[in-house]
């Protein structure tokens, strides 16, 4: 008996060669093969073993990799149109925008990055690969890898501070600037000078900058302000991933140290239209940093306060969030 020989159709190869039937079984083994490979291209998040449910943005959208000296950014996208590049913070990955990514791409391409050290992005060993002119430069080969000169961009937290610095290094590049709960890094400059409230609030960062403190972090840890009981699984596999301490190297090489100064330095000032969110509740960056913001950008800025939102404004309030977003880039 031939053992796969199971139906009355047997091809003329397995008729006239006795390795017909294992050829069959080979291409049909590469056939799917490459219909895994696709899938896993097209999704990257979705391999084998993962312990939570895919999310439904993750099954809109599709990822790619932009290269900045080496170091591979990963990205997912959705959308068409004009360009938006969103970048998440600590500790977070580009699942954060899901409510926004979906709104934003009827009218825009959406694309939001994993910065480096974080889930499927690369994750460089050595504090000196976290300064802040890479994490500039990573958003610049993401723009260039989708064949654009610029973007809008838009970050959180870390994000917000690399979205700021973007925008003084490359106002060539800058359209628009999107803002969520991180003030201009002079504000938080003056703050941490001057203000003991700040200081005190400010002491998880001094704790982040010591030696070793990745090692009291942990993946399921990470994921303490997390409130989607749907989200949090996706985020343990995403912060499994990524590394520990590249995550913390943000602080040891970009965050201001004790004794704190103020930047006295000239102005760089920004030259496009600002949006800046903050949700008011936020314990680490307090709102006073937000006095003065406008002293460092040539154009308007807009700022909207939220309240009753935390430090992730987004996820507390993503629909006035959205909403705001929306009508601010289509006014």
């Amino acid at each position: 008996m031939t053992p796969c020989n199971t139906s009355q159709t047997v091809s003329r190869n397995a008729l006239h060669h006795p390795s017909g039937c294992s050829e069959g079984l080979l291409r049909m083994a590469m056939r799917l093969a490459l219909l895994i490979a696709a899938t896993l291209l097209a999704n990257p998040c979705s391999v084998a073993g993962s312990s939570g449910a895919l999310l439904d943005i993750e099954r809109k959208v599709s990822h790619g990799y932009a290269t900045n000296n080496g170091v591979r950014i990963h990205y997912a996208r959705i959308g068409e149109g004009p360009l938006i590049v969103m970048i998440h913070g600590f500790p977070d990955c580009w699942l954060t925008w899901r409510t926004q990514m979906e709104a934003l791409s009827k009218t825009h391409e959406v694309v939001a990055i994993d910065q480096r050290g974080y889930n499927l992005s690369d994750r460089p060993k050595g504090v000196e690969n976290y300064d802040i002119k890479l994490l500039v430069a990573d958003v610049g080969s993401v723009i260039r890898a989708r064949g654009r000169e610029s973007a809008v961009i838009a970050g959180h937290d870390w994000g917000g501070m690399v979205a700021w610095s973007f925008a003084m290094a490359h106002p060539e590049m800058t359209e628009k600037l999107i803002i969520l709960n991180l003030p201009h890094p002079r504000g938080l400059n003056r703050e941490l000078a001057r203000n003991p409230d700040q200081q005190r609030n400010s002491a998880y960062a001094r704790r982040f900058q010591q030696e070793g403190a990745h090692t009291n972090l942990t993946a399921e840890g990470l994921t303490f302000w997390i409130k989607d009981p749907a989200a949090k699984p996706r985020y343990v596999e995403a912060f499994q991933r990524s590394d520990l301490e590249a995550m913390l190297n943000y602080y040891k090489r970009n965050y201001p140290r004790e004794p704190y100064t103020e930047d006295t330095s000239p102005v760089t000032p920004v030259k496009c239209p600002i949006l800046m969110l903050h949700g008011l509740k936020d314990k680490a960056l307090g709102h006073a940093a937000l006095n003065g913001n406008w002293q460092y950008v040539e154009k308007d800025l807009t700022l909207v306060t939220v309240p009753e939102a935390d430090h992730w404004v987004h996820q507390d309030a993503p629909e006035l969030v959205t909403r705001t977003i929306l009508s601010w880039l289509n006014r």
